[in-house]
C-alpha cells in the first residue's frame, strides 16, 4: 500500500507589527513601566530627545542636544541616571530617519551598548498627525515617533560589512558623475550646433569620436575647416593622437561646403565649448577610475556571479550590490522586490476590490531604479527575456508590466545566485558568459594596470564554486594561447593568466597537435 505524503507548509503568523521592529518579548520580560523609549528627532547640527517609559509616561522632558562629542557623552549620562532613578531595566532608542544627518546620534547611542532603531518619516508622520492635527512641532513629532516605535515601526537597521559600504558609496558619487556629465554633453551640443549648425551629425556618436570633437575645438566655424582642408584636418588629427577615417574627414569637409553660417561670436562659443569639454573628460576619467575601484569591490562579493548572466556587466552587478548589500538581510527574493516596491498598490473596501493599482509610492528608489535599469539590459541583450518580453508584447501586455515582470524573475534568479553562492543552469545564461574573462574584458577596455587585475582575478576565484574552476578556466587558457602564438613582444597579460590559471587548479595549457595519419 502506498502511502500519499502531504508537504505542509509552515503557517505564517499573523502580526501586526513588522517583523524588524518587534520587541514586546523584551516589554513582558521586564513589564512596561521598566521599559523605557527614547524618542529622537534629529536636525542639521543638533537633535531633540525624549524619554519615556512604555506607558507613555514622561521621564525626561524634550531636551535639546547638540551634535559634538561632548553634547551627546553628557545626554547618554542624563538617560543613564534617568535609568537609574526610575528603575528602567531594558531601553530602546527610536531615531527619526533624515538622510545622514542622524548618523551622528546613530552612533552615539550604539556606542553606549542600547538597542538603536530607526523610523521611517512617513510612519512618524501619520501617528502625528491623528494625536496633532494641524500642529506640527518638534515635541509633536516626538510624540508621533514614540507611539511609531511602541507600535512596531521602530526597524532594526542590520549593519553592513565595510565592503558593501564603500561600494554604496562609490556607486552613488559614479551615478551623480553620469548625470553630471550628461548634463555637460547637453550643454556642449547646444554650444557646437550655435557655433556650427549641423557639424554633430556628420558622425554616428559624437562621444564616440574624439577627431570630431577635436576638430570642433580647434576651428569653431565652416570656414575655417574650409580653410584647413583634408590635408590641415589630418595633420590636426595626428597631432591630437586622434585616430580617424578617411570617410570621417570627407564627411566634415562636406558639411563644411554646404554648411550655413553659425553665431557671430563663433569663437566666444569655442572657447566655451572647450572649457565644457574639458570639464567632461575630467568627469569621464573619474567615473572610469569609479568603475575600475568598484569593479575590485565587486570581486570581494558573491554579486561577481551574475556576471554569467548575458546583459549583466560589471557596473549592473556592482550597482545592484551597492544598494541591495548583503543578501544575508533578506528573507526571499520577494524581500528583495517588495523593498524597491516593484508591487501593485491595493484598494480594498467591502466589495470594492482594486487589486492591481499602481507601483506603491513608498519604496527604495535607488534600488528600483538599478532593478528596471537590468530589466532593460536584459530585454536588449539576453535572448530568454528578450524572447518572453517579445511574447508579452504581443500578447498586449503594458511595457512597464513587462519590465516589472521580468525585473521580479531577475531578482528570483539573483537571489539563488549570490545567497547560494552557486551557479547553475538556466535558459537566461544560454550562452553562459564566463566570469574571469568578462572581468578581464572589463579590466582591458578601462587599461586598469596589470597587478590590479591579478589581485581583482584573484579575489574572483574565492567567489566561484569548485565546480566552476574547468569552465571558467577554458577561455582563459586560450587567450594565453594566443598570446603565445603571437609574434608580438612580451605582453603584462601572458604573465597573468598562468597565476590564474593555476589558481583555479589547472597546469600549464598544451595545444593539441593534429598529426597527418598514413591512409595506407
Amino acid at each position: 500500500m502506498v502511502t500519499a505524503r502531504f508537504s505542509r507548509r509552515r503557517r505564517k503568523r499573523e502580526l501586526l507589527q513588522k517583523p524588524r521592529g518587534q520587541f514586546t518579548s523584551r516589554v513582558h520580560a521586564v513589564q512596561p513601566e521598566h521599559f523605557g523609549i527614547v524618542s529622537v528627532d534629529c536636525a542639521k547640527a543638533r537633535s531633540k530627545f525624549l524619554l519615556a517609559d512604555f506607558y507613555g509616561q514622561v521621564l525626561i522632558a524634550p531636551t535639546w542636544v547638540d551634535h559634538t562629542q561632548s553634547s551627546l557623552l553628557a545626554a547618554t549620562q542624563h538617560i543613564r541616571q534617568a535609568m537609574s532613578q526610575h528603575d528602567l531595566r531594558d531601553l530602546l532608542v527610536a531615531i527619526e530617519r533624515t538622510g545622514e544627518y542622524h548618523r551622528p546620534v546613530q552612533r552615539a547611542f550604539r556606542a553606549a551598548g542600547w538597542d538603536t532603531r530607526l523610523v521611517h518619516p512617513y510612519a512618524s508622520k501619520q501617528f502625528r498627525q491623528p494625536a496633532d492635527p494641524g500642529n506640527k512641532t518638534d515635541d509633536t513629532d516626538l510624540g508621533g515617533i514614540f507611539r511609531a516605535a511602541v507600535n512596531g515601526f521602530g526597524l532594526l537597521e542590520l549593519p553592513w560589512p565595510a565592503d558593501y559600504q564603500q561600494l554604496q558609496l562609490l556607486i552613488r558619487h559614479r551615478r551623480d558623475l553620469v548625470g553630471k556629465t550628461t548634463t555637460l554633453c547637453n550643454q556642449i551640443r547646444e554650444r557646437l550646433h550655435a557655433a556650427m549648425p549641423g557639424y554633430a551629425e556628420c558622425v554616428e556618436n559624437l562621444w564616440r569620436c574624439p577627431v570630431a570633437l577635436l576638430i570642433a575645438r580647434h576651428t569653431g566655424c565652416a570656414a575655417a575647416v574650409r580653410q584647413l582642408g583634408y590635408p590641415g584636418l589630418r595633420q590636426l588629427a595626428e597631432q591630437g593622437e586622434r585616430r580617424c577615417h578617411m570617410t570621417t574627414l570627407t564627411k566634415i569637409l562636406a558639411w563644411a561646403e554646404t554648411a550655413e553660417a553659425g553665431h557671430p561670436q563663433s569663437d566666444f562659443l569655442r572657447r566655451m565649448l572647450m572649457a565644457l569639454d574639458d570639464d567632461r573628460l575630467e568627469k569621464t576619467r573619474q567615473i572610469c577610475a569609479l568603475e575600475r575601484t568598484g569593479a575590485n569591490l565587486l570581486a570581494h562579493t558573491p554579486y561577481l556571479l551574475l556576471l554569467a548572466i548575458p546583459g549583466i556587466n560589471v557596473v549592473s552587478a556592482a550597482d545592484l550590490a551597492g544598494e541591495l548589500g548583503p543578501l544575508l538581510h533578506y528573507a526571499n527574493a520577494n524581500a528583495i522586490t517588495g523593498r524597491a516596491g516593484l508591487v501593485p498598490s491595493r484598494y480594498q473596501s467591502d466589495d470594492v476590490d482594486r487589486a492591481n493599482g499602481p507601483l506603491r509610492r513608498c519604496a527604495h528608489r535607488r534600488l528600483r531604479a538599478v532593478l528596471l535599469q537590468i530589466a532593460d539590459n536584459l530585454v536588449a541583450c539576453n535572448h530568454y527575456f528578450s524572447v518572453r518580453a517579445g511574447r508579452w508584447a504581443l500578447a498586449g501586455k503594458d511595457p512597464r508590466w513587462v519590465r516589472v515582470k521580468i525585473a521580479k524573475i531577475f531578482s528570483r534568479i539573483a537571489y539563488a545566485m549570490v545567497a547560494g553562492r552557486q551557479l547553475f543552469p538556466h535558459p537566461c545564461c544560454q550562452p553562459r558568459h564566463y566570469i574571469l574573462d568578462k572581468l578581464l574584458a572589463f579590466h582591458r577596455e578601462h587599461q586598469t594596470p596589470m597587478d590590479q587585475v591579478l589581485l581583482d582575478l584573484q579575489a574572483a576565484t574565492e567567489q566561484l564554486p569548485r565546480s566552476a574552476y574547468r569552465d571558467e578556466a577554458a577561455p582563459l587558457s586560450q587567450r594565453l594561447q594566443a598570446l603565445q602564438a603571437s609574434r608580438r613582444g612580451p605582453q603584462p597579460l601572458g604573465d597573468i593568466l598562468p597565476i590564474v590559471l593555476a589558481r583555479l587548479g589547472i597546469d600549464a595549457i598544451q595545444s593539441n597537435t593534429v598529426r597527418d595519419q598514413d591512409p595506407g
